[in-house]
């Protein structure tokens, strides 16, 4: 399956949106509110197609636990990501599979830089991560088998994607750093995918090589990618675009 760049999928979008009064005949997925072991999240659903085959006991829909980074929230995939419009345009293309998108608020904000770090850093959302999932998944039809599990996120959630499948290792195949804070080192030990993105002129980058030299040290694989650019949404729209076409390629 050959694989689409982000700015053909914006090209593509763009083209929907152009056709008028059609063009709401042309979103494929929902993305609905939930609160989730108490914490808030917006949950991107597959087609009502789709729908209709879940609930018929066909089969379950794989899974990605999408976060954000520092100073966000669980909107921020949906409303500066774009992320129904890239799915949507990706599933239009035949580019990427349906599945569960799961965007949890999982760092909420303080008021200082020391505050909101050393809240996103103590533990708690790693170590209470494996309760989350059981109950997202006795909310929704999605898989609990690692082979159809993908955890992902920016900055901050990229550091939360570093500590979750590190902790629990071996229950996610694919794994999304993108732009992410690596200030401790760790991995998990053999995923499908470990893909790795951040633009030449991110405050992170220094950082970020510092990571894939451990990973090296290691023997860890993984895919890496540079773009132009900094610590900005266009970036993560890309990275996302590119790492949703990678999960649960049979």
């Amino acid at each position: 399956m050959k694989k689409i760049s982000f700015g053909i999928v914006i090209a593509f979008a763009i083209s929907l949106i152009s056709c008028g009064p059609r063009a709401s005949k042309l979103q494929i997925g929902t993305v609905v509110y939930d609160t989730i072991m108490n914490v808030p999240c917006r949950v991107y659903l597959p087609s009502e197609s789709g729908k209709r085959k879940v609930e018929s006991g066909e089969t379950k829909w794989p899974v990605l636990y999408l976060q954000h980074g520092m100073w966000g929230n669980e909107h921020d995939w949906v409303e500066k990501g774009n992320l129904l419009g890239i799915m949507d345009s990706l599933l239009q293309l035949g580019q990427v599979r349906e599945m569960v998108i799961i965007m949890p608020d999982n760092c909420p904000s303080r008021p200082t830089y020391e505050e909101e770090k050393a809240n996103a850093t103590n533990g708690e959302w790693e170590n209470h991560f494996a309760e989350f999932m059981s109950e997202a998944e006795s909310r929704y039809p999605i898989s609990n088998e690692p082979a159809r599990r993908a955890i992902a996120g920016l900055s901050m959630g990229g550091y939360h994607t570093m500590q979750v499948s590190s902790l629990l290792d071996g229950q996610f195949a694919y794994v999304g750093m993108f732009s992410a804070a690596t200030f401790v080192h760790h991995m998990p030990s053999e995923p499908t995918l470990l893909w790795i993105a951040i633009g030449k002129d991110d405050f992170l980058y220094d950082s970020l090589q510092d990571y894939r030299r451990w990973l090296e040290a290691n023997h860890r694989e993984y895919t890496y990618y540079e773009s132009t650019g900094g610590h900005e949404w266009p970036n993560w729209q890309d990275y996302i675009c590119r790492f949703l076409q990678k999960l649960f390629v049979e």
